[in-house]
């Protein structure tokens, strides 16, 4: 197999797609898992913030609201809003995950499985907690972690069976 130059558009745009494309997926996967063991499961985001009925999304999507229009979203908005912002943010990971794949592959390892396991411990274990957007990571039980890890995991397969497709394509 010939190595292509690197192409930073290239990983950007198939990137986007891959990760809008492993959002969808793991949203399918998350409402599969959710019938499957509990009735009640909350989608778009591990773990899930108990306030009001609110996931890590809702609340992003009320406070980006409150910076740009200065005023809170309804819960109806708000419940439109959070899988926008969950989307925008797999999008944005899985252009992060393209671009970076063009100048190292190895960050292809695990195919695309190391990048989702990264990309849960980064973000739903450590950067949503510290925004607030959910509590600290030991208020929540071992199972809501493991559906949360397999989720991303999910995601990352995802995002390069779909950037490895578009690449082989173009």
């Amino acid at each position: 197999m010939t190595e292509r130059t690197p192409n930073p558009y290239r990983g950007l745009l198939f990137g986007a797609i891959a990760g809008a494309t492993a959002a969808w997926a793991m949203n399918q996967f998350q409402s599969l898992l959710s019938k499957a063991t509990q009735p009640k499961v909350r989608r778009y985001t591990s773990p899930q913030s108990e306030d009001a009925g609110e996931d890590a999304t809702m609340k992003a999507a009320d406070r980006i609201a409150r910076t740009v229009h200065f005023r809170p979203l309804s819960r109806q908005e708000k419940a439109v809003a959070g899988p926008v912002v969950h989307y925008a943010f797999g999008t944005a990971m899985g252009a992060l995950y393209g671009l970076t794949t063009e100048y190292l592959p190895a960050a292809r390892a695990g195919f695309g499985t190391i990048f989702g396991t990264l990309l849960f411990a980064i973000a739903d274990e450590a950067a949503v907690p510290l925004a607030g957007l959910s509590g600290k990571p030991s208020e929540y039980p071992a199972a809501s972690h493991l559906r949360a890890l397999a989720s991303h995991v999910v995601y990352g397969a995802s995002a390069e069976a779909v950037r490895a497709t578009l690449t082989r394509a173009a």
